[in-house]
């Protein structure tokens, strides 16, 4: 008997909070994916300004209590905006959703609390478009012991197997998400992803070049790298930086906010920036080794994805420091996959998987105590 095939939406927003990315797939939950759609529908000036200045005021469980009529009403605002994606991307494809995967706009992450607040209603992004919805993907695996991230590794799981068949890639692999934080799938081999599949938060990704690029310039972030690469590193500062870093262990999520700045205060743009980039390729890079390292695999395949994968500059450095002409560094779009979609396409997949009650996290994935499903579903309608 055939598994039935899902038509489902997934939504992400990022930590550099410019925008939706949207994804329509196809999929059984398992093995079956066909991609329907992608599309980036950027936030306007007036939602982007208050999602960003709601973040930089939360940092703590009671600050949530202290700004709640600001959540709530900013949580409605950004519903509505998705809402109002949703059924423009409905209607431009002509198709019948079953399900969509709400991630929502993540504001604080305290794994150790048990705390993963993500702005954006379930409910009633089920009522404006009539759809099942799965959102608070988080909360259920931090529940059980998880970090509650990364999420995205079981669909990378799915690429793995997808990248071995039709280009004969071969394993072991790491796909790696540069995005705000960097995050990384290690694939053993594309079986039994409770025992093969390895996941890490490991590093920054864009996170403190954004944040770098927003206080020193009118800019968002630096387009392809060329701020960094017309800039000089202080090696002074980037070695003092180095020093005070000490890597323990992969075992806990991170957030934008465990990392700072100031280490490059008094720098001007361009070097601020060259400094800082070569600092986020040195932490990845050791992250890197550190994966094969905890895994004791030697992974020489590694597919980059996420908006980092552009920055050439970041890419050079990291390439640099793993200084191991062996390792195949390729963005993952030269394999058929947009490396701008996979988070999104990843929390439509992970909206199946919830809906049938299949497991999304993993012991080795985000440390929770078993295997498990997550996500909440509404049906408002």
């Amino acid at each position: 008997m055939s598994k039935k095939i899902f038509t489902s939406l997934g939504l992400m927003s990022g930590t550099s909070m410019d925008g939706i990315d949207a994804s329509i797939i196809q999929s059984d939950g398992i093995k079956e994916f066909e991609l329907i759609s992608n599309e980036y529908c950027e936030f306007d000036k007036d939602l982007y300004q208050k999602i960003t200045a709601l973040r930089d005021k939360i940092f703590s469980s009671k600050d949530l209590t202290k700004n709640l009529k600001d959540i709530i009403e900013i949580e409605r605002k950004f519903t509505l905006f998705v809402s109002k994606l949703v059924i423009r991307l409905v209607e431009k494809n002509s198709l019948i959703l079953d399900l969509i995967g709400f991630h929502g706009q993540t504001i604080l992450h305290l794994p150790k609390e048990k705390i993963s607040k993500q702005l954006g209603d379930g409910n009633l992004l089920s009522q404006l478009t009539k759809t099942k919805v799965v959102y608070q993907f988080r909360q259920n695996d931090l529940n059980h012991g998880g970090e509650g991230a990364p999420l995205t590794p079981i669909f990378h799981f799915l690429i793995s197997g997808i990248l071995k068949t039709k280009f004969n890639l071969d394993f072991p692999m790491k796909i790696i998400n540069i995005g705000g934080i960097t995050n990384v799938s290690q694939i053993k081999i594309n079986n039994s992803e409770n025992e093969n599949l390895f996941a890490y938060d490991i590093a920054p990704g864009n996170c403190l070049i954004d944040e770098w690029i927003r206080k020193k310039s009118n800019k968002k972030f630096d387009f392809n790298g060329d701020i960094a690469s017309s800039g000089k590193i202080n090696d002074l500062i980037l070695n003092q930086t180095i020093d005070n870093f000490n890597i323990k262990d992969l075992n806990n999520s991170l957030d934008i906010k465990n990392f700072d700045i100031s280490f490059a205060r008094g720098l001007g743009l361009e070097d601020g920036c060259a400094t800082i980039t070569k600092y986020t390729a040195y932490l990845i890079s050791e992250g890197l080794k550190k994966i094969d390292e905890i895994n004791n695999l030697k992974t020489t395949n590694l597919y980059l994805c996420g908006g980092g994968r552009k920055n050439k500059t970041l890419i050079k450095n990291i390439d640099e420091y793993l200084n191991d002409k062996k390792i195949n560094l390729k963005n993952i779009d030269e394999y058929e996959f947009d490396g701008d979609f996979i988070e999104s396409q990843a929390f439509a997949y992970l909206a199946i998987r919830s809906y049938l009650g299949l497991p999304i996290s993993y012991p080795n994935t985000t440390r929770t105590s078993r295997s498990i499903s997550g996500g909440i579903i509404e049906k408002n309608y």
